[in-house]
């Protein structure tokens, strides 16, 4: 019995003395009883089954980013006066024709900070008067330096100096799913931005009609919607990836797909527009398409998927003076493996005038290899 009054004692002076160090660490306060009510003292665990405990990343912090992108957009606006249209109602009536002129609205970007700017060509196409309007609100009238529609890029002009602008991010090094911001105006909602992630590179959706046009996209989902056109595709750190320029869409409106020129094709295509008024494009002198499983089974090449095949060959080319043939199957360009058309086209459009090619083709089953000349 004493034994047993003993242990008693013992444990009730274990108790107390617990009590009251619970009480002191609490600096007099009683312990609070609901363990929802307590702040957490760490960040969040996340715990998987039969692994150790991991911090979750802190989130991604893309203000930065906008900060540097903002300033460097701009907001255009195109008029045009539909003079044919008023011309025809003239011979109708005898009031005298109004040439009113249409507004059109898009997005650009501030290539120097001399003052050139970087936009689609379908948003200035054909317009008699353009006008460019800073984040600052000043308004400037600006001039057409030149257009390419094959690649519906335009190049603009405004008086201005030490103007912000982008520096550009390697698109051959953004991947997909790599944070973006699209920055511009649309719906007239001036220094807009919407984040995405790239969703693929290499796109094509036929878009422009020409045979020999460049198209090959970033795809992001990122919402890009009518006035964003000509506006920056950003990455995290802030350098221009792309110039927005179009949407996937059956109601005209953003259903999760935008489309834009990449950065390293707008770099050689403005500079040319800035240094000589139009793009100097070199040519290959070839008609190509996208390998498929018919030009697989014709060719015999059943360990093959992807590459671009030569269709064509046209006199005094640039493929005919290196030795191309017909049904050569184009795999690589240098040390870039080939997947389809517009990856070549793209960077064919990146190529100069006087440089070469090393293209990989395979012939008659073995892969040769192939110096080609560009020519204009």
């Amino acid at each position: 019995m004493k034994q047993f009054f003993h242990l008693f004692l013992a444990a009730l002076i274990g108790g107390v003395a617990a009590a009251a160090l619970v009480v002191g660490l609490n600096d007099g306060r009683p312990a609070l009883a609901s363990q929802a009510s307590i702040a957490p003292a760490a960040a969040p665990l996340l715990v998987a089954q039969g692994s150790p405990a991991e911090e979750l990343p802190a989130p991604l912090d893309l203000r930065p980013a906008a900060r540097l992108a903002i300033p460097a957009v701009v907001h255009i606006k195109a008029f045009t006066k539909d003079r044919q249209r008023e011309a025809v109602k003239a011979l109708f009536s005898e009031k005298p024709p109004s040439r009113k002129p249409r507004e059109g609205e898009g997005s650009g970007v501030i290539y120097t900070s001399g003052g050139y700017i970087v936009t689609n060509h379908h948003v200035v196409a054909n317009a008699t008067d353009i006008t460019v309007t800073t984040t600052d609100r000043k308004t400037y009238p600006a001039s057409l330096v030149g257009e390419d529609p094959k690649s519906d890029l335009a190049v603009l002009r405004i008086d201005g100096k030490d103007l912000p602008y982008l520096k550009l991010a390697d698109s051959d090094a953004v991947e997909p799913g790599a944070w973006v911001l699209a920055v511009g105006n649309p719906f007239g909602l001036t220094s807009t931005v919407t984040a995405g992630i790239v969703s693929a590179r290499g796109r094509s959706i036929n878009l422009l009609s020409d045979l020999d046009a460049i198209e090959s996209f970033l795809q992001t989902d990122a919402a890009v919607n009518p006035g964003n056109s000509g506006g920056a595709l950003v990455t995290a750190d802030g350098k221009l990836a792309g110039i927005n320029t179009a949407i996937a869409s059956q109601t005209g409106k953003f259903q999760g797909y935008s489309f834009a020129i990449p950065s390293n094709l707008v770099q050689r295509i403005a500079d040319d527009i800035i240094a000589y008024g139009s793009y100097r494009r070199a040519f290959l002198g070839v008609e190509i398409s996208t390998f498929t499983n018919s030009d697989q089974q014709r060719l015999g090449l059943n360990n093959r998927t992807e590459g671009v095949v030569i269709d064509a060959i046209f006199a005094g080319g640039s493929a005919a003076a290196a030795g191309l043939k017909v049904d050569d199957l184009i795999v690589r360009v240098g040390k870039r493996t080939i997947r389809d058309l517009p990856e070549l086209t793209e960077l064919i459009g990146r190529a100069r005038v006087g440089e070469t090619l090393k293209l990989t083709v395979v012939r008659n089953g073995s892969e040769v290899e192939v110096v080609v000349p560009l020519i204009d």
